[in-house]
């Protein structure tokens, strides 16, 4: 697609039938093939369209590029709307003709349209071109930690299912064990898969924490546990059978450029009344031992600067700083 061609193309919503063409725009700059995470985030799209928004560049050759992008409220610790950029990528054949810019401005003004008052993202520090492409599109470093840690126990002999098959994979909580981590969490909690009939627990438990009813914010948070991961891994801890505390992470792999399957932890919490049990622990521990049995090395969150309890928590449990840095590019009230 040649300059003036370019300027001829339209700009519209993403739709299911451009798959095939974003897949295969991605596989040339991956190198491989990333079809699961954007046959889910696409998914998600249509089923929650208030909440994501995805446009496609298009002209006489068909798709030039997109991007994909979420909506954030209370992410974070931060009551402002922003629009989260997760996946961006324009054809081989039409880099450095400005298909990324004007995808990003659409999605700016689309961004000012929901009340979102900011773009976000993120990158590897080492990911040069981006870093660039993100500084000559006007972001800049943004306040919160992005905090990692390699996932202990990992087994090099088990086989994770995050090849895209859409039936999730459950985990065997009864399994046998002589882990530390599994000890420590049968211990301190009954730890169990979260199920999507939780939610009215995971509300209190969150309200207790915050002050504040976030049942919306929560929904979302669940809804993306249960149905956006490639393989279920939130959980909750019970004492004495009623439920106290619980942690809500996803596995996929694909935004922000990733290659390999890692795990995202969203949110932890564990009920006032039952602080300094050690019972987020328990939670961090079934998780990391359940994340090895799948293959996933890494597990990654975000941390509000002024958060300092949880980012000494996360610290305590192991996490440092990550290799990834978060961006923000403000936008006009």
């Amino acid at each position: 697609m040649d300059t003036v061609a370019l300027r001829q193309s339209a700009l519209r919503r993403l739709a299911r039938e451009d798959l095939d063409a974003v897949v295969a725009i991605d596989a040339l700059v991956e190198g491989r093939s990333r079809r699961p995470y954007f046959e889910r985030r696409l998914a998600a799209a249509l089923r929650e369209p208030a909440w994501h928004v995805q446009f496609a560049c298009t002209g006489d050759d068909g798709l030039a590029g997109y991007v994909l992008a979420r909506v954030l409220q209370g992410e974070f610790g931060s009551a402002e709307r922003a629009l989260l950029v997760e996946a961006i990528g324009a054809r081989h054949d039409v880099k450095g003709a400005g298909v990324g810019r004007r995808l990003l401005e659409a999605l700016a003004s689309d961004a000012r349209r929901l009340g979102a008052t900011e773009l976000r993202t993120q990158a590897a520090w080492n990911d040069h071109p981006m870093l660039r492409w993100l500084d000559e599109n006007g972001f800049s470093l943004a306040a919160g930690h992005i905090v990692d840690r390699a996932v202990p126990g990992f087994d090099d002999n088990a086989v994770a299912d995050t090849d895209g098959s859409d039936e999730h994979r459950e985990i065997d909580y009864g399994a046998p064990s002589t882990d530390e981590f599994a000890r420590l969490a049968r211990d301190v909690a009954d730890i169990r898969a979260m199920q999507a009939t939780e939610l009215a627990d995971v509300v209190r438990i969150d309200r207790a924490i915050t002050g504040s009813a976030r049942d919306d914010y929560m929904r979302r948070k669940l809804a993306e546990a249960m149905l956006d991961s490639a393989v279920r891994v939130s959980l909750t801890a019970r004492v004495d059978g009623t439920i106290v505390g619980f942690v809500m992470a996803r596995v996929d792999l694909g935004d922000f450029g990733r290659t390999e399957p890692g795990a995202v932890l969203d949110t932890i919490g564990v009920h006032p009344e039952f602080a300094h049990r050690r019972i987020g622990h328990a939670l961090l521990s079934q998780l990391f031992l359940n994340l090895g049995a799948l293959c996933v090395e890494r597990v990654e969150t975000m941390v509000a600067p002024r958060d300092l309890a949880l980012l000494g928590f996360l610290y305590d449990a192991g996490f440092a700083p990550s290799q990834r840095i978060a961006f923000i590019r403000p936008l006009p009230r």
